[in-house]
Formats: C-alpha cells, sequence, structure tokens
C-alpha cells in the first residue's frame, strides 16, 4: 500500500513540526510501486537485475554520477514507502556524500520525477555549510514539481527562495519567470518578475513576451500594456519590433 511520503521544509505557516526536525509537509505521493523478486539460491538470494530495473527509468548516457551516487539514488527509491528505512538511508547514506553527489542524487532524483524524495535530499542540501541559494537550481525543482501537478508544493519552495535571494541573478529569475508562464501561473510568475526588480535583475525580452502573452489570453491588458510600456522603456524600441527579433 503507498502511503503520503512526507517532506521535510522549513516553511513554518504550512508545516507541522515533528520530532527531531524543523518542520514537515504532506505532499501526495504519486502511485508507483517498486517491484521485486528474489531467486533462491542454495548459499544466499539473488535480485535479478531484470526485475529490480522494472520500474526504474535508467541513468541518462553520458551523466557523471559516482558509485556512491547511484547507490544513494537507489536506495531512496526502495525506502520511499518506509519512514524507518528511508531515515536511515539519509544518515547512512545521504549525509555522508560529498557536495557533488548530494547535488548529482538530487538532480538524478529530480530527472526521475521523484519529486518528494529530491524535495526531502534538498532540505538536507540547504543545511549544509557550503550551501548557497541558488534560483537555477530552485527552479528546476519548481518545474518537477509543476510537472508532476504539486503546485502547492511548488509554491512553498517558491516562497522559500524569496527569502534566500537577495542579489540579483539574471538567468536564474529570467529562467524560473518563464518556468511558472509555462505551467499556467502568471499570479506567481508576476510575483517572481517583481522580486527580479527588487534584487537588480534585468528581465529579457522573453520573459516580457511570456509575461504579456498570458495577460493577454487572461484578459489583463491594464497589466499587458504596463508590461509592453516598461519593455520598450528597458529596450528603447517599440514592442512590435521586440516581438519581430524574437521571432527572427
Amino acid at each position: 500500500m503507498n502511503s503520503p511520503l512526507r517532506c521535510y521544509l522549513p516553511f513554518p505557516k504550512t508545516l507541522a513540526a515533528t520530532a527531531g526536525r524543523p518542520c514537515l509537509v504532506e505532499l501526495p505521493a504519486r502511485s508507483c510501486e517498486l517491484g521485486h523478486s528474489w531467486t533462491s539460491m542454495p548459499l544466499r538470494p539473488v535480485h535479478t537485475m531484470r526485475d529490480r530495473s522494472k520500474n526504474r527509468r535508467p541513468l541518462q548516457k553520458g551523466r557523471n554520477l559516482s558509485i556512491e551516487a547511484i547507490q544513494t539514488v537507489h536506495s531512496l527509491k526502495l525506502s520511499k514507502n518506509d519512514e524507518v528505512l528511508r531515515g536511515r538511508v539519509f544518515e547512512t547514506k545521504v549525509r555522508r556524500l560529498i557536495k557533488a553527489d548530494m547535488v548529482a542524487v538530487l538532480r538524478e532524483l529530480l530527472r526521475q520525477d521523484e519529486c518528494l524524495l529530491a524535495v526531502q535530499v534538498f532540505d538536507d542540501v540547504r543545511k549544509e555549510y557550503w550551501y548557497k541559494p541558488q534560483v537555477l537550481l530552485y527552479t528546476e525543482i519548481i518545474a518537477a514539481l509543476l510537472r508532476n501537478g504539486m503546485i502547492e508544493g511548488a509554491q512553498v519552495l517558491f516562497s522559500m527562495m524569496k527569502t534566500e535571494i537577495c542579489e540579483a541573478d539574471d538567468e536564474g529569475l529570467n529562467s524560473l519567470v518563464q518556468t511558472l508562464m509555462l505551467f499556467n501561473m502568471p499570479g506567481t510568475g508576476m510575483e517572481c518578475f517583481q522580486l527580479m526588480k527588487k534584487v537588480g535583475s534585468e528581465p529579457d525580452k522573453s520573459t516580457f513576451r511570456a509575461l504579456v502573452n498570458h495577460m493577454n489570453a487572461k484578459g489583463e491588458f491594464d497589466v499587458s500594456l504596463r508590461l509592453r510600456r516598461e519593455a520598450e522603456k528597458q529596450f528603447g524600441v517599440p514592442w512590435e519590433f521586440l516581438i519581430a527579433e524574437e521571432e527572427t
């Protein structure tokens, strides 16, 4: 039987306190069962590779994951329906990884759409001494959550990000706005757009175009007009020329 996977996210209003951890939030787990089958041998059981990989997406060719990272990903997936076992995996494997391997595990879980496990790994990443907030990493996680229909979880992550980002990051924030627009979240996209201006980042042409198109589609023509005028002021050319440049 599948049970909700608890993901630890230090976001006060939506999370409940739990013993030994700061906070947790329960997000609905996708129905996913790991198939096992064991064959008996005279001395020890043998786990067949065919059965073990039955419901597992293969590692992408060319991805540089260490043996430790690959083993950690596999152990986490095996433990996702067992909270006690999952805690043991975090203690004995995840928290012993070096920085590169821990981030690689996080990204591989996202690639395999194991979003709830990835969020819990990210919570541990944020506790490491070497951690520095990166908008692009937040964007990857938010995109994976939205891709899997976890809108509330994506909003929690965005709220967390806003408390950590205090410096300009043009590439990361433009990417995040466009990701939010792609998944039809214009309200959060506009909130991110305002955050860009607050920290001194400059929206690029693709960001303006995505926002204007969504505002027009929703009938928010006043907002669309303000965005067009802001883009014209920033780039020094009429909106029609900006659109033509983007299309070419």
